[in-house]
């Protein structure tokens, strides 16, 4: 099994192994030795803070994946929603698993002028103390995510079909795709 790492990833955690190897000798020169484990900790934690955001930052400049030809199609007879498309990788390295994201808004609630993205989802944490759950609550959005693609190559493309059920209250819906790598 081949790690989704590229060189790049490597080249990031040895500089950041050198800087914790540094800090370590560092701290272990100190006069006063009640600062040693103190400043060992430190550097600890500050390398895997580093660390943790490097791989999250050359992940996302490394692996790029694009969607393409994105459409959907409501099923009414059983009423669901097909979405199908085409996601490729424009990076040069390898991509272990491409995320795609759909998020839909209903425009057509109460008020009626709800724009794109810009909508009030209620956290939920007052029913906790209500001691039951409101029938008539209809969620305005929904967000759903589907792995459509694994170990993507440099300029591979893979076509995509995903279904989820279709909420019958939505009307005049705003559709929001996105995709990730991994």
């Amino acid at each position: 099994m081949t790690t989704l790492f590229n060189y790049w990833h490597f080249i990031v955690i040895g500089i950041i192994f050198f800087i914790f190897v540094g800090g370590i000798v560092a701290s272990i020169k100190q006069k006063n030795k009640k600062l040693i484990p103190p400043m060992i900790i430190s550097i600890s934690l500050i390398c895997l803070l580093f660390l943790g955001f490097s791989i999250v930052v050359v992940d996302k400049y490394t692996k790029i994946p694009k969607l393409y030809k994105m459409k959907n199609k409501r099923l009414l007879s059983i009423e669901k929603i097909v979405y199908t498309g085409i996601v490729r990788n424009e990076g040069n390295h390898e991509i272990g698993k491409v995320t795609f994201e759909i998020k839909l808004v209903n425009k057509g609630h109460v008020t009626g002028n709800i724009k794109g993205g810009s909508y009030f989802k209620p956290s939920g944490f007052m029913d906790f103390f209500k001691g039951g759950s409101n029938i008539l609550y209809r969620p305005q959005s929904i967000t759903k995510e589907f792995i459509v693609a694994r170990n993507l190559r440099p300029g591979e493309a893979k076509s995509f079909r995903v279904y989820f059920d279709w909420p019958p209250y939505f009307r005049n819906v705003s559709h929001f795709g996105k995709v990730y790598g991994h």
